[in-house]
Parts: structure tokens; sequence; C-alpha cells
């Protein structure tokens, strides 16, 4: 009796070990108290039944364990029994993730959904925009983050410091800052007042910057010196690559080893080339199929391609060719220089437009969407996606509404298949719908409401050139906010559950 007594306390104690959790689950009347008792808190909004809620709650579960030391909190709300407080907070797609700094103090988490990336933010979160640096501090500040950037600069300096400053206060979900005054401390970091080093736990361990201090130079720098000479091209990095707003250029091949030799081999170009495009490697096995996005074949590795991240166009290396520094030296010079066309994946432009949507390829693109004289209402969908399914009988209402009203001339209701297009928007979501307003082409406008057809008339009318409002045959029933499923980086997206199709998705690769 005694042994099975002693084996029950034993399961009841791995029960108690297994289901412990750093992360503090939250209800309506807690959570106002929670938020004020701490100066940082992250608050995940979800779903037990979202499937990107199950693949983030370990890794947030780790970062909470790991950022408990620094007192920043990690917390939680199950908006199928919270349903208010969720409403409160403008939850519309799950999991969505928001930063508080008490309760009038709230803003969006813009990292990564994995431990570290968490970590990293949430400790950016935790520190002023710039901390001063001491010679007590300074190995431990180095230590924040896989980079940090130091100034340097003469107490007097306030010029400089200011340029310092307004840059800390752009880049501060990036970068831990610092500051020091301590011109001893300076020379014993090899440098001079005023100057600014990087430190990175890569490549050649810091970078140092020596020109006049102004913002729009000590950015580039930043964001040049704190970018990998050849990283790596995967989930958790590929959004900071799109966004850097200089090309990219991708080396695919299939094994680590392969990956670190041909690295080595084209060093020398990562090195040209440094601040003008940015080199990566990708495993093709796991994310083969994105070569595909960039018109190469899925099948044959090792691939190069450049992707002209801002205007979204493919420069892909001839995959029948050698991948050696000779070729590809060519090759980049070529794209700097301008005299590489761009690749462009097409469906044949319709013949004839069948039903009440403008369908739009890539090789009708600019005569349909950069029509200066309409506003243009155009949807980016995905053949697969369950989203874009359930709007396509309301983007037919619409469009028909709009092909019998007066503004048959002036607006436009279209559609794109984003997969079989290459088109000049970076797409992260499906459907991503935008208004490309007469007169005002390169400031699209990007639809975030509900997808019902009362919803995008006022949408149009309210940031079209036209203002043109039409009514709705018969009223439709109130529709759930918008949700966005993630740009398929393979050939086969991942199966579709009902629940899947509920969840808002903002995965990049």
């Amino acid at each position: 009796m005694q042994k099975v007594h002693r084996i029950a306390l034993g399961l009841l104690a791995a029960a108690a070990i297994a289901t412990a959790s750093d992360v503090v689950q939250l209800k309506k009347d807690t959570f106002d108290d929670f938020v004020k008792a701490n100066d940082l808190v992250l608050a995940e909004f979800f779903a037990p039944w979202c499937g990107h809620c199950k693949a983030l709650a370990p890794e947030y579960e780790e970062a909470a364990t790991t950022l408990k030391e620094k007192n920043i909190k990690l917390a939680k709300i199950d908006c199928t029994e919270e349903t208010e407080l969720c409403q409160q907070h403008g939850v519309e797609g799950y999991p969505t993730l928001k930063v508080f700094r008490g309760l009038e103090n709230v803003g969006p988490y813009k990292g990564q959904r994995k431990a570290a990336a968490i970590t990293s933010y949430m400790i950016k979160q935790s520190l002023p925009a710039v901390s001063d640096v001491t010679k007590d501090n300074l190995e431990e500040f180095k230590k924040a983050d896989k980079v940090v950037v130091v100034a340097y600069v003469d107490a007097a300096d306030k010029a400089s410091s200011e340029a310092f400053s307004s840059v800390a206060e752009k880049l501060r979900d990036d970068y831990p800052f610092g500051v020091s005054t301590d011109a001893a401390l300076a020379e014993a970091e090899g440098v001079k007042v005023p100057s600014i080093v990087v430190y990175k736990d890569f490549d050649e361990g810091k970078s140092v910057f020596t020109d006049k201090f102004e913002a729009e130079a000590i950015q580039k720098f930043a964001k040049t010196a704190a970018t990998p000479l050849i990283g790596e091209i995967g989930p958790e990095t590929y959004s900071d690559y799109m966004s850097a707003g200089i090309p990219l250029a991708y080396i695919f091949a299939e094994t680590a080893e392969e990956r670190k030799e041909i690295s080595e081999k084209l060093k020398p170009i990562a090195e040209a080339q440094r601040g003008v495009i940015n080199f990566g490697t990708i495993d093709a096995k796991a994310y083969g199929a994105h070569a595909g996005n960039l018109n190469l074949k899925t099948d044959k590795f090792p691939a190069f391609a450049i992707q002209e991240t801002a205007k979204n166009q493919k420069f892909p290396f001839d995959q029948e060719k050698e991948i050696t520094l000779e070729a590809i030296k060519t090759f980049v010079d070529d794209f700097v220089a301008g005299k590489v066309e761009p690749s462009i994946k097409s469906e044949p432009i319709p013949e004839k437009q069948e039903g009440p949507v403008t369908v739009v390829v890539a090789k009708s693109y600019n005569d349909i969407v950069l029509d200066d004289t309409k506003d243009v209402l155009i949807e980016f969908y995905a053949p697969w996606c369950g989203h874009c399914k359930s709007l396509a009988p309301k983007y037919d209402e619409l469009a028909s509404l709009y092909a019998k009203s007066e503004f048959k001339d002036k607006v436009v209701i279209a559609k794109v298949d984003a997969t079989a297009n290459d088109v000049p928007d970076e797409i992260q979501g499906f459907p991503t719908i935008k208004l490309y307003p007469a007169g005002a082409k390169s400031e699209p406008v990007v639809y975030s409401g509900s997808r019902t057809v009362d919803d995008l008339i006022k949408f149009v009318a309210e940031n079209g050139k036209y203002k043109a409002s039409v009514s709705e045959e018969a009223e439709e029933p109130s529709a759930a906010p918008a949700a966005t499923e993630s740009e398929a980086s393979s050939a086969e997206p991942a199966a579709e559950t009902k629940e899947a199709a509920k969840e808002a998705d903002h995965d990049e690769l």
C-alpha cells in the first residue's frame, strides 16, 4: 500500500512539474491589476483551437522562463473565455501579442515568434532608448543582445549625442543603444571620440563608425554592420531581410557543408557589395520550394538568385551554369549596373474577362492597376487560401455593383493570383486587399477592415479619388474580423483545417 502511495505522490509531483508555467494566465478580473503591478508585460491573446497559438506555446514558455530573471512578465489570455477583454483590446486574429507598459501605453509586438526572438525583443523593450555605458557595465551591455550599438562621445558634444539618440529612438526595437562619455574607456576600446562601435557575436566581432554624426549615416552604418556578411535566411530572419531596403542574394544548397563552402567562395563578392546587397544562405532541403518564388527550378541545387525586395523583382542565375566566383561576380556586377533584366512569372493575359471581377496577371498589372485615371481595388489571393474562397462571392457582388453604377468607368475591382504572377508588391498574407487611387498610384492604401460588401464600399468611397459609393442590393450578415493566411513559401501549402481558417497568420517564410 505504501508503495502505491509513493507512486501516486511521485506521479502528482511529476504532473505538478510538467504543468508549472512561467506564463501567467489572466482573466478580466485580474488583467488590469497585473499590468499595473508590472512595468513591462508581453500579453498573448489566443484561442485553444488556433494552430499557430499551439506552435507558439513552447516558444512563449521558454521565453517566459528566460525573462523571469529580468523581471519581464509574459501573460496569456484565452479569448474564447475572455471575449469582452479581447474585444476591449482590439483583438481580431490569433495569436495577437501586445506589449504593455501600463494600461495606457500599449503597442504591438513586432518580433518573430521564436523563444530567442521574443527574449531579445523584450530585453530591448526593457531598456531605455539609450543606456548609459561605463567601464563597470560595458562588458555586460555587450552581452545584452547579439548586436549592440555604443557611441563614444564628449559630454559637451550635444550635436553628436542628439543625432545618435534620434537613431536610437527609431531603431530601439532592433538593437540596444548605449552611450559613453568616458574618453579613457573609448581609448581602451581602440577608438577615438566621437565614434560608434557595433559589437556583434558574428563576423569580425565589431564595426567602427568614425564619420560625422548625422542621423541618416548612423542608421545606414548600424543596419549594415548589424547584418551578417553572409547570413542565414529562414523564418527568424526573412522579414528583417525583406525590410532592409536593399536587394537580397540567396545561396540555395542542400547541406550545411555545401552552404559553408559556397559562402567562403563568394565572400569577396559579399564584402565588395556590403551595404548594397545582402547575402544569405538558405537550406534547400527545408525551403527549396521557395526557389520557385524566385523563378528558379525547385529540384536543381545549388542555385543563386537576387531579389530586389523594394520592387519584388526576381533575378535568377542560370541554373545550368556552375556557381563560381567569377560567374557570380559578373552576374552581381551586371545586376548592380542595371544590365540584368528581371525574370517575370505571368499567366497569359485573359483574352476575355469572364466575370465581374477584372482578372490581372503580371503582364497586365501596370496597364490595369497603375492606370492613373481609375481607382483600382485589387485582391492578392492564393488558390488554396480558405479566406480567399470565402471572400469570393462577396467580392463578385462588389464588382457587380460598381459595374452597374455611374462609376463603372472610374472604379475597377480586380484580383491577381499572387502565387502564379510576379507582382511589385511584397505580399505577406492572403488575401491582401489594396486600393490604388487614381492620381496617387505610389500611395496604395491597405484594407484591414471586415470583409463585408458594405465595408469594402466604404473603403473605396473614403480612400478613392472619386469617392465612389454604391448601394448594396440586399443586406448581408455581419462578418468576422479579417484574417489572413500566410504566403506559402513552398509549392504545397500546409493542409487547411476548419480551425486554421479562422486564424490570423503573419509568418513570412
